[in-house]
């Protein structure tokens, strides 16, 4: 039995909310073996000196699209060629992991197996990422987010197009059949795209039915691209089990899912939409032509919208679509900031959606997201305290141990031989 990894003199951040300990940490076969405020006398485990560095756990991107990557359009995720498009998406993996997010709930993939591919090889141990739930293409409808195709022209980009409800239930069961842990279906529309704009609601209720209906009788989750105030209740009605975006959710919609909050989860992906006010000028797409989007429209429903929904304790997810150019891989945990900064949680209410939300979405809420004895050992070191400054995060030098389900995948602090100690009776 291996004899385990011990933080020594950690200042201990649990993601419960209360307030970092110091302490010791031993981590014994994947888990967080004891937390001691006392010195912990281990013989033979590897001694890391935290020196009073803060012990969190591992961060998780609740809304995570692994392949995509520098698009500027829709449609240049669809022209990668799949052969690179694999590549692409492994060399994703790996960036979100060093930037400290250890687990990642996918919120589709460009191509059909690019996530299913990329996660096999993570759990096989061949390649370094986040340990990842699966999903496929965005199942659409002809008109909708994702449909690039044109009479004359055919084109993909990250859809899966289907209408009707036999077309919707084979699209679903095809996403299963090749492996997903998550379907996702596009209900509403999105101000980045016509003619299905942000505020209409296009796929049936029918159709959101019967995906859901199918994919729960695969024992397999359903998350949604939902921004129109009817798509919102669509979703609740539904039984979808991750709702995105909501932001034109109306009072009856904040009900339903204040109602519902138990079995779902939501995410604003806010971050898509603040680079593209204010961070997109390079790539010739400027704040004026976000507005005439709407988009400074969409920010204030947002920050309105998830105050709201803070307020009445529904689980919200970090994750704001990146990947695509001015929302580059990697840059993931500036969420934690817009979360602070726009919808009005305080720093430790942030980081927990973070890491103990983020543990119960991927369905591993009893053992994942906390630092506490028994649970996954996905940890991080960080220099400094990430409860006052949550920016520290973003800047993964700061990050100087990333631990893995008990392995260290970074040690920038180094580690020594414990020396042998009298282990007391």
């Amino acid at each position: 039995m291996s004899a385990g990894t011990l933080f020594r003199g950690a200042t201990v951040w649990d993601g419960t909310g209360a307030d970092a300990f110091a302490a010791d940490v031993l981590v014994k076969n994947g888990r967080v073996a004891r937390i001691s405020k006392s010195r912990i006398a281990e013989r033979d485990a590897e001694t890391i000196d935290a020196g009073g560095a803060t012990l969190m756990p591992g961060l998780v991107e609740g809304h995570a699209h692994l392949s995509f990557h520098k698009a500027t359009r829709n449609t240049d995720l669809g022209d990668i060629p799949p052969e690179e498009h694999v590549l692409v998406t492994m060399h994703n993996a790996k960036t979100v992991l060093d930037a400290g997010f250890t687990s990642a709930y996918s919120a589709a993939s460009a191509k059909l197996r690019l996530d299913v591919v990329i996660r096999n090889e993570i759990n096989a141990g061949l390649i370094p990422g986040p340990r990842l739930r699966a999903a496929g293409p965005e199942i659409t409808v002809t008109g909708g987010l994702g449909d690039e195709t044109r009479q004359h022209q055919e084109r993909s980009s990250f859809g899966m197009v289907a209408d009707g409800v036999d077309a919707i239930v084979r699209a679903t069961r095809v996403c299963i059949r090749e492996g997903v842990d998550n379907v996702k279906i596009n209900i509403s529309g999105d101000d980045f795209v016509t003619p299905a704009r942000g505020d209409l609601t296009v796929m049936s209720e029918a159709e959101v039915k019967a995906a859901v209906e199918t994919a729960h009788s695969y024992r397999r989750r359903v998350s949604c691209h939902a921004r129109a105030t009817e798509s919102v209740k669509r979703a609740v009605r539904c039984g979808v089990d991750v709702i995105y975006h909501c932001d034109a959710a109306d009072e009856e919609a904040l009900d339903m899912l204040e109602a519902a909050k138990d079995r779902i989860f939501v995410g604003p992906a806010i971050g898509l939409i603040y680079n593209s006010l204010y961070e997109a000028d390079p790539w010739g797409f400027t704040h004026a032509d976000a507005c005439r989007l709407g988009l400074d429209k969409c920010l204030e429903r947002s920050r309105s919208v998830y105050a709201e929904l803070r307020r009445r304790g529904v689980r919200v997810l970090v994750g704001g679509d990146y990947g695509f150019a001015w929302v580059p891989q990697g840059t993931n945990a500036r969420d934690i900031e817009h979360f602070v900064n726009l919808f009005g949680y305080g720093p430790s209410e942030a980081l927990q959606c973070a890491t103990r939300v983020g543990g119960e979405v991927m369905g591993m809420g009893h053992e994942l997201g906390l630092v506490r004895e028994g649970y996954v050992a996905d940890l991080l070191l960080v220099d400094g305290d990430p409860v006052a400054d949550v920016r520290l995060l973003q800047d993964k030098t700061n990050l100087h141990v990333i631990m893995q389900q008990g392995a260290l995948y970074k040690n920038a602090r180094g580690k020594t031989r414990a020396k042998r100690e009298t282990v007391p009776a």
